[in-house]
């Protein structure tokens, strides 16, 4: 099996960036030809281009309804897309290369380790199938579910089909719905909203936090990668709750008329999907706000490291906070629940953090300037970039009004935000090779 690094030519970043620019490509020409369209005209190569980017990068954003505009050829291409930007082409490589007995190399396990952001390459590839396996039963579970949730409305054929699109979106945390308005029809179904809910939560927590779950099955034993992420979530996920819930429990347009139970059960949805998976049961543009600034903090911070969610990632921001605390607390080490952590991971996650920034301020001034501010809101289009970059796919209506030069850097957006800015930017710095010299140390004031 040979996917890269010939001679060594090519960094891991640079084989993951062609590799997924190789994938969208191969998408945009299918979802191009007529055969996916439901009108079999062809719907362009921007849209088709856009379409492909967002279902690769699980961002979600659409530029034209994908249940009426695409043919069923096109919503199975849209389909395999999200599932390949989910487990990777990588995990697809290893899987075929097993099936037909070829040899896993060095090369490839160091591919596999940068795709899963593994610590090390030792067991990955048995990792790799874990992960297969994994995806590929939690999706049927609940797509059983979803198809009996809805086989009597829809009818078995239509519900099974609706219910596998749903659920294989929902793990990977795309949000990408064969319904025009998400899944805001299902506000007042509990089993819909708490099978959806699951899978991006699950999907969002990462394969290594589930495997070290699996395996463990004790808070004590696990890694601190583990408690990090799902301590983080569990304190984002509660407090997002309470802030939804508060803002918009008297705004008319979203949780006033409801009741009590479908207030809580809108609030619960709201809190966990704008970290990347993008679904909503409330129409984005009618929440106050307060609940929209809060909610791109909510998809800025995205899902957890090595999972299939967007975002500077849980870790991350917990580790830049946990920097921050030390720091203030004068100590010279960044110590996290009774462990310390490298400083070069401290200064990674606070890259990660300014690059992202740079990134989602470089991209919404362009379009406030190409698109011009009368046409469109800023605070909307920030949203809208912030919700691009987190693959979180929540929109207030501004992408699809995009002008084709707005379309590509939302495109731009989606693909940085997939990939990672800080593994995209050592793709583009591959060549630099370490200096080993040391200066002497001086002294530089700051704050």
């Amino acid at each position: 099996m040979q996917l890269g690094l010939k001679n060594h030519s090519m960094t891991p970043q640079q084989v993951l960036i062609i590799g997924f620019s190789i994938v969208i490509l191969s998408g945009t020409t299918l979802l191009f030809l007529p055969i996916s369209s439901a009108t079999q005209t062809s719907i362009g190569w921007i849209n088709a281009l856009f379409t492909a980017t967002s279902a690769v990068s699980l961002t979600g954003l659409t530029v034209i309804d994908i249940g009426t505009n695409f043919s069923v050829f096109g919503q199975l291409i849209i389909l395999l897309l999200i599932q390949l930007g989910g487990l990777g082409f990588m995990m697809f490589g290893v899987m075929f290369s097993l099936l037909l007995g070829k040899r896993i190399t060095l090369k490839d396990r160091l591919l596999l380790q940068e795709a899963t952001k593994s610590f090390s390459t030792q067991g990955i590839v048995k990792l790799a199938m874990h992960i297969i396996l994994i995806t590929f039963i939690l999706e049927a579970f609940f797509a059983f579910i979803l198809m009996l949730c809805w086989s009597s409305t829809l009818g078995w054929k239509t519900a099974t089909y609706q219910a596998i699109f749903h659920a294989i979106s929902a793990f990977n945390n795309s949000g990408m719905s064969l319904y025009p308005n998400s899944l805001q029809a299902y506000l007042g179904a509990p089993l819909v909203n708490i099978c959806i809910t699951t899978l991006s939560m699950i999907g969002g927590i990462g394969f290594t936090v589930l495997l070290d779950i699996y395996y463990n099955r004790s808070w004590r034993k696990l890694s601190l990668h583990s408690k990090l992420i799902l301590l983080t979530s569990c304190i984002l996920i509660l407090v997002s709750f309470i802030v939804i819930l508060s803002v918009e429990i008297n705004n008319p347009a979203t949780l006033e008329q409801l009741s009590w139970g479908k207030r809580i059960g809108a609030a619960w949805f709201q809190a966990i999907a704008p970290r990347s998976s993008g679904f909503s049961t409330l129409a984005t543009p009618t929440l106050l706000p307060p609940s929209l600034f809060f909610i791109m903090l909510l998809m800025f911070i995205g899902a957890g490291t090595g999972s299939t969610g967007g975002g500077i990632k849980i870790n991350t921001f917990a580790v830049a906070i946990m920097t921050i605390v030390n720091l203030l607390k004068g100590n010279k080490d960044v110590n996290i629940l009774k462990r310390r952590i490298d400083n070069q991971v401290a200064m990674h996650s606070v890259a990660i953090i300014l690059l992202a920034c740079s990134s989602i301020t470089l991209i919404t001034w362009l379009l406030l300037f190409l698109e011009g501010t009368s046409k469109h809101n800023y605070m909307a289009v920030l949203f809208e970039v912030v919700a691009a970059f987190g693959t979180a796919g929540l929109s207030m209506g501004v992408t699809s009004a995009l002008s084709t030069i707005g379309k590509i850097l939302l495109i731009a957006a989606m693909f940085i935000g997939k990939v990672g800015p800080l593994t995209f930017a050592f793709a583009l710095t591959a060549g630099a090779v370490e200096r080993r010299i040391r200066y002497p140390e001086d002294k530089v004031l700051i704050g």
